[in-house]
């Protein structure tokens, strides 16, 4: 099992966990408000920040598999050679675009690692992380699929 593989393996795990404790947290939330009468805020806040990292996974993983959304009526009439450079502009842009976000949302969690999230001990700039993951999965699941090319 390569590497890559590994990565992929646990990049599925955590959407896994992440879509099993959404269940869990709005089940919680459910509970709360109509059993216990007693709505708890932090719920929607922590549900947002794991649908946010179940989705930045998986379109990493998408961008593994090559399974992400394309136009291919373009480049199924191009010669093979220009089907090869559109292909390695394609990675490349995917690359340059999974970097961009993971440094973008870098810079936006560290801006608001102080500013406290609303209903929860969580500090606002968690937000940011699963895209900084999903960034750095897809720059370097993209870089995969190039070199396998």
């Amino acid at each position: 099992m390569s590497a890559g593989d590994r990565i992929a393996k646990l990049t599925l795990g955590i959407c896994i966990a992440s879509l099993l404790a959404i269940v869990l947290v709005q089940a919680w939330q459910v509970i709360g408000r109509y059993l216990l009468n007693d709505s708890p805020s932090w719920t929607e806040p922590v549900a947002l920040l794991l649908m946010n990292t179940t989705m930045a996974c998986a379109a990493a993983l998408g961008v593994r598999s090559d399974a992400h959304f394309r136009f291919s009526l373009l480049s199924e009439r191009l010669s093979p050679v220009a089907q090869r450079a559109l292909n390695v502009l394609s990675i490349a842009i995917a690359i340059g675009l999974g970097l961009l976000l993971a440094y973008g949302a870098a810079v936006l969690a560290w801006a608001d690692r102080d500013v406290p999230m609303a209903g929860t001990f969580l500090p606002e700039g968690i937000r940011y992380l699963p895209l900084v993951l999903g960034g750095a999965l897809i720059a370097g699941f993209a870089l995969e699929r190039g070199i396998s090319r």
